[in-house]
């Protein structure tokens, strides 16, 4: 949060290990805190706990989907940023599941450009 000197919190959340490493290990150089959960429902457990202001998840995991872990970590923290991403087709029919529960995310292709997430974690 500016001014508090305390480093935003993010919550990486993808079943492909190394890309949730990867992106956190960036996050952290880059002035964030990062944590990393590989599932959905490990993604909502550290939520709780980590509370991040921001939750950075893909879309087409095992288990529970990025979306559904995205609405329930909504719900828990009414206020926290959440960006997916996906490299899969199945991603645009689960965004209109969504929107027809009232919910609206914003969503990058993936590969995901370190500089580009950056930009939009930051803006």
């Amino acid at each position: 949060m500016p001014g508090t000197g305390r480093k935003p919190r993010v919550l990486v959340a993808d079943d492909e290990r190394v890309i949730a490493d990867t992106l956190a290990m960036i996050l952290n150089q880059s002035g964030f805190t990062a944590e990393v959960a590989y599932s959905g429902e490990a993604a909502v457990e550290k939520a709780r706990s980590f509370e991040p202001e921001m939750v950075i998840s893909d879309v087409i995991m095992g288990g529970m989907n990025g979306i559904d872990a995205a609405i329930a970590i909504r719900g828990l923290l009414p206020g926290v940023k959440i960006l997916l991403f996906s490299g899969q087709a199945a991603t645009a029919d689960l965004l209109e599941k969504a929107r027809a529960r009232g919910y609206e995310f914003e969503i990058l292709a993936k590969p995901v450009h370190p500089g580009d997430l950056l930009a939009r974690l930051r803006g």
